[in-house]
């Protein structure tokens, strides 16, 4: 049960401040509305390519087993990378012209024309002016022929006609209409942002999202966000089409240079071929032979092996010489023939190393220049490379001439054993070996380079498009509409919860009789006293039905209780009042509970038994309240003159006074002596309350705070009750503590606690059940 009451104080506690969390939530969408009303949305465009693996493309160079362009097995995190490189960007920023952008000035946001412009430009200057420059410039259109033109916002604006030239700080520029839209923008100011293409090109780079569609897939997604759906479906097309196209000239410009290196091949070993066909006629009509009949065909027989292999190494020694002459006599960086025939495979792989740094090289340089690091970091790499393959071949000829020169040893060894043989035939069949081994290299190459021109012919792009360019959903991805009015909703709530949680996380004070009761263990609540305006009555009346009586009168029922249940005493009626400092409402309190203690008809009286700081004197004459009877003597008679004069009875110190037809006794404090402490413990003391026990019925003692002198801890014997006042938002909960632990020492006894000051929202229990239903209630928009 106790966890269902802690539960709902829980909730109620958050409840009764409903007009923050009302507040909050009311400022938390507004703020949420005007985001979404002045921030520009923006649509999500997507596209879906495969990346091509030509060597499962099944095209024409598969068919014929080429390898020319050096192509492979594709990692397509790599092409990634390449696709979104910073020059496939420039290009896609050159092609669209999005360095330049129009934008239309709005009263607080500005918004991009990018389809249907009012204006066309046309800038002079060179573009490699115009692509680095940053500038910005304001024009308003006035009539189909003339606008106003101003390069600070809100400047003085210069009459200009279109078509003129128009000189700025990048070159001239000149403005044309576009009439078929001009129309909906005259008188309306238009911002014209130009911007280097490398600056624009690095941040869509940045922007853009490509990503596999699956760990092992070939197939990658491409998505861009823009608040122009036309602008971003374009980029998206152009960087597919840039990126496919390069891959394209990239192949073919490999082709192209390997075709070109076999022709120059064919044309030196057509000649050779030539001069070997001279060779044989020239001996055969020389000597008159016609058909010659092989004389020593075992011998012959046994060099065709050896033959064979020399002419095979031959040929290899003359493309491995062919491709170093190519590599030392090249001045700059070229493209590199490759696959020529050389059955080196490191060779071939250094080489098609080279060739891909080359075309990075070239693309680098269509947005850099020479001196960029990025671009000498290349050549470097480009010099080591061609000094690789140059001594690659270089070791290759010498290895090849050490095997020709064994080869060609053997073969003399061979020839040696036929020299018995007809000279004729030797030299015939000499001349015949040198015109199959020419005629075999020449065959070779012209199949090499038909290859090569179907390469060329084949080259297809780097990636196929599965989807193009599309509009991911017809409404904005940013922001989101729903789930900011709902995240802006919650946070409306979250914030005075938050605000609530913590101050009372943070709160180490009193504020209820609840909060009261929870700390108290054991000892009793009597009650809580509603906090006053300050143009409410301090006093209650006799027939008074204020909240602040009711609240009296619940306590007085609790005293009577009370004293009832406490038995082993005769009168049990005299009852200390205190609190831990002053400024808690002790002498209110003592005042109040007088006065309604006084109500049916009951002797009450009051003493002021704070000596060092007495206010129960001011406190009457404060408020104006009438005094009835007269002193028999010692007019300003009080306790300290009672405690230092013997001669004085209780009778010369009581005052009689009359609050709004209540009646009550009262002693006042009297003068402030120099030794309260040693007054209070005097006999007088006791003789006096223990008279007045006997005389009243309630005998009600204002004494000093209890944590901050002992004076109330000397006279605490004398009271049969101790009612301890705690004050909402003063006391602090560590200090009732204090009074606990002075009753389980035996220092005080019936004590009870009392809240004072109590804002009517935490009104324990009495202010949720009718208290006040003669008062006026203000309106809820007034608390």
């Amino acid at each position: 049960m106790s966890e269902n009451i802690d539960l709902r104080e829980f909730v109620n506690q958050y409840i009764r401040h409903w007009k923050w969390f009302v507040l909050g939530v009311v400022v938390a969408v507004a703020l949420a509305w005007v985001y979404l009303r002045y921030t520009i949305p923006e649509y999500a465009v997507g596209a879906k390519v495969e990346i091509i693996d030509e060597k499962s493309s099944g095209g024409g160079s598969q068919l014929l087993e080429l390898d020319l362009l050096g192509t492979g097995n594709v990692k397509v995190e790599d092409e990634i990378e390449v696709m979104k490189s910073r020059s496939n960007f420039v290009e896609v920023v050159r092609e669209l012209g999005l360095n330049t952008q129009i934008k239309l000035q709005g009263n607080i946001i500005e918004s991009e024309l990018y389809n249907n412009r009012p204006i066309n430009l046309s800038f002079i200057a060179p573009d490699s002016v115009v692509n680095n420059a940053t500038f910005t410039f304001y024009i308003e259109p006035k009539t189909p022929n003339s606008f106003t033109y101003t390069e600070e916002e809100g400047g003085p604006r210069k009459e200009m006609s279109f078509g003129a030239n128009m000189t700025t700080p990048i070159g001239g520029i000149v403005v044309t209409p576009d009439l078929e839209h001009l129309d909906r923008f005259i008188d309306r100011t238009l911002k014209i942002s130009v911007r280097p293409i490398n600056t624009v090109a690095s941040a869509y780079s940045a922007k853009i999202n490509i990503s596999p569609a699956d760990e092992y897939s070939n197939i990658i997604n491409i998505s861009l966000k823009d608040p122009i759906k036309e602008k971003a479906t374009d980029i998206v097309n152009s960087l597919i089409r840039i990126y496919n196209r390069n891959a394209v000239e990239d192949k073919k410009e490999i082709a192209d240079r390997t075709e070109q290196f076999i022709n120059d091949r064919i044309a030196d070993i057509a000649t050779s071929l030539t001069s070997v066909d001279e060779d044989a006629e020239e001996l055969k009509t020389s000597r008159g032979l016609t058909d010659i009949a092989s004389e020593a065909n075992i011998n012959l027989n046994v060099g065709v092996a050896n033959r064979q292999e020399l002419a095979n190494t031959q040929t290899q020694l003359n493309i491995a010489s062919g491709m170093k002459d190519v590599v030392d006599q090249q001045d700059g960086y070229d493209i590199l023939p490759t696959n020529v025939g050389l059955n080196d495979p490191t060779i071939a792989a250094t080489t098609a190393q080279y060739n891909r740094i080359v075309q990075e090289r070239k693309r680098l340089l269509k947005s850099s220049t020479e001196r960029s690091p990025v671009v000498q970091n290349l050549n470097q790499q480009l010099e080591a490379l061609k000094s690789s393959i140059s001594s690659s071949l270089g070791g290759t000829v010498n290895s090849l001439g050490m095997q020709v020169n064994t080869l060609s040893g053997q073969q003399r060894i061979i020839q040696s054993r036929i020299y018995s043989a007809p000279g004729n035939e030797r030299a015939l069949r000499d001349i015949t070996r040198q015109q199959e081994t020419t005629e075999s290299l020449y065959l070779y190459l012209l199949t090499k380079r038909e290859e090569a021109q179907i390469a060329v012919a084949s080259a297809s792009p780097q990636s196929q498009v599965i989807d193009p360019a599309f509009p991911i959903s017809d409404g904005p991805v940013s922001p989101r509409r729903n789930l900011t009015l709902l995240a802006s909703f919650l946070l409306g709530l979250l914030i005075p919860f938050s605000v609530i949680y913590l101050r009372d996380l943070l709160d180490n004070k009193i504020h209820n009789m609840y909060n009261l009761e929870k700390i108290s263990r054991d000892v009793p609540v009597l009650g809580e006293i509603p906090k006053l305006g300050r143009s409410e009555q301090k006093f209650i009346a006799s027939e008074d039905r204020s909240v602040l009586a009711e609240a009296l009168r619940i306590i007085r029922t609790n005293v009577d209780y009370l004293m009832r249940s406490k038995r082993g005493s005769s009168h049990n009626n005299v009852i200390l009042i205190t609190s831990s400092t002053s400024g808690e409402g002790k002498t209110f309190i003592s005042t109040n509970l007088s006065l309604i203690l006084s109500s049916p008809n009951k002797k009450v009286l009051l003493i002021g038994a704070d000596i060092r700081n007495p206010k129960l004197y001011t406190y009457f004459l404060g408020n104006k309240v009438d005094k009835i009877g007269k002193y028999q003597r010692n007019k300003d008679a009080g306790l300290t003159e009672y405690l230092y004069d013997e001669k004085l009875q209780m009778k010369d110190i009581v005052n009689s006074m009359l609050v709004h037809k209540n009646t009550i006794d009262v002693i006042y404090s009297g003068r402030i002596p120099p030794n309260p402490t040693e007054l209070l413990m005097s006999d007088r003391m006791k003789e006096l309350v223990d008279e007045a026990s006997a005389k009243y019925d309630y005998v009600v003692m204002d004494t000093a705070p209890l944590m901050v002198v002992t004076d109330t801890l000397l006279i605490s014997s004398l009271a049969h009750h101790t009612l301890y006042v705690t004050r909402a938002g003063v006391t602090e909960k560590q200090a009732v503590e204090f009074p606990v632990k002075l009753q389980k020492e035996g220092k005080i006894s019936g004590l009870a606690f009392l809240v004072n000051d109590v804002k009517s929202a935490n009104l324990g229990y009495g202010g949720k059940y009718g208290y006040g239903y003669t008062k006026t209630q203000k309106k809820w928009w007034k608390l």
